[in-house]
């Protein structure tokens, strides 16, 4: 009687079961280094878990965001340098809770790929981890799903979800408070951060420029590289500025991502009121000069798709301006006054003068 073949494995059919855990020994040393109070953050069980009276809330209400890095993924996949697009999957988390007055507590991950590359998994939780440190959460689970036939070789996406609390009544905007007159603040970006890498891409293929290229518009670094800088995260100074004497003069935040300024500062504005911005003001960083010159593309363009140098946007009472503007800068943030807010029964409620200097 012949003896029956061996069936297929699932290892034979593209996932490793053993790599998956491997790689969950390699990331645990990291993981811990998120560690807070109310989470341990240790990893391997089924979930994770956060006591908010050790973190020290009393009445507190949870603020949840999740996110990803779009096709910045690309450019971290085409040059092989991964170590940084985790804290732009942090930052895209943790940024838009902090906009409502919460403090940021815990973060999970989402990484899919299509063939698990061990060294390319570890350098990734590296940046998510690094960025949960710089804004004070913990890292407390996450997933690792490998996927052959629905992604290509080398192939990988990342997804994020954050959660925070702020006691009652704190939560932000504070949408009664917006009057006209209020002061509008705005806090320096690193650059592109995680929004509009598809035309980025599409300029830089336009350009006729690799990745190994040097960068125009930054001597001595390659293309790839000066365009992974990753997103500032503005947790920690906006958090001291809001519990400073100064703080109570905030009244709204609005984290400058997909729409640029034209659909961001609205979303935190009541009906009829909207903002005049001084786009003269700004120090545009020169990676927008060159997007925009590259790319041909229209003030209006760059800024309904890009930052151009501002990453969160402030509305302050007038009198406390000042205040808030020592708070922040005392917290190493780069601060400017670029406009007001206006009446605005009608579209458009962003109404921009002046000109980017590009």
């Amino acid at each position: 009687m012949t003896a029956k073949k061996n069936g297929l494995t699932y290892a034979e059919a593209g996932v490793d079961i053993d790599a998956g855990n491997a790689m969950v020994d390699q990331i645990k040393p990291l993981v811990r280094a998120t560690r807070r109070p109310g989470a341990d953050a240790e990893i391997g069980g089924f979930g994770g878990l956060f006591d908010l009276k050790a973190a020290g809330f009393s009445d507190p209400i949870l603020v949840a965001a999740n996110d990803g890095v779009g096709t910045k993924v690309k450019i971290a996949i085409e040059t092989g340098i991964h170590h940084t697009i985790g804290i732009d999957l942090v930052a895209m988390c943790v940024n838009d809770l902090v906009v409502q007055g919460a403090e940021p507590l815990l973060f999970l991950d989402y990484f899919a790929t299509g063939k698990l590359e061990q060294g390319v998994g570890v350098e990734i939780v590296r940046g998510i981890a690094e960025g949960c440190k710089i804004a004070g959460a913990a890292l407390i689970g996450g997933e690792t799903a490998e996927m052959p036939g629905l992604y290509g070789k080398g192939d990988y996406d990342l997804a994020g979800f954050a959660v925070g609390a702020a006691e009652r009544g704190t939560l932000l905007p504070r949408l009664d408070a917006v009057r006209t007159g209020d002061v509008i603040l705005g806090l320096a970006s690193s650059g592109v951060h995680s929004n509009g890498y598809s035309l980025v891409r599409r300029i830089a293929e336009h350009a006729k420029l690799g990745w190994q290229d040097e960068a125009p518009f930054a001597k001595g670094r390659t293309l790839g590289e000066a365009l992974l800088d990753p997103t500032r995260i503005y947790v920690k100074s906006l958090l001291a500025a809001l519990k400073s004497e100064a703080g109570a003069g905030i009244k709204a935040l609005a984290h400058i991502t997909g729409g640029g300024f034209i659909d961001n500062i609205p979303r935190v504005l009541p009906d009829g009121l909207g903002a005049s911005i001084n786009l003269s003001a700004i120090d545009v960083p020169l990676v927008f000069g060159w997007l925009s010159k590259a790319g041909g593309v229209a003030e209006a363009e760059m800024i309904r798709t890009f930052n151009c140098g501002i990453g969160m946007v402030l509305v302050v009472e007038p009198a406390k301006a000042d205040a808030v503007i020592s708070a922040l800068r005392a917290a190493n943030e780069t601060v400017i006054r670029f406009g007001e807010i206006i009446e605005a029964a009608e579209e458009p409620r962003v109404r921009p003068h002046g000109h980017l200097a590009v």
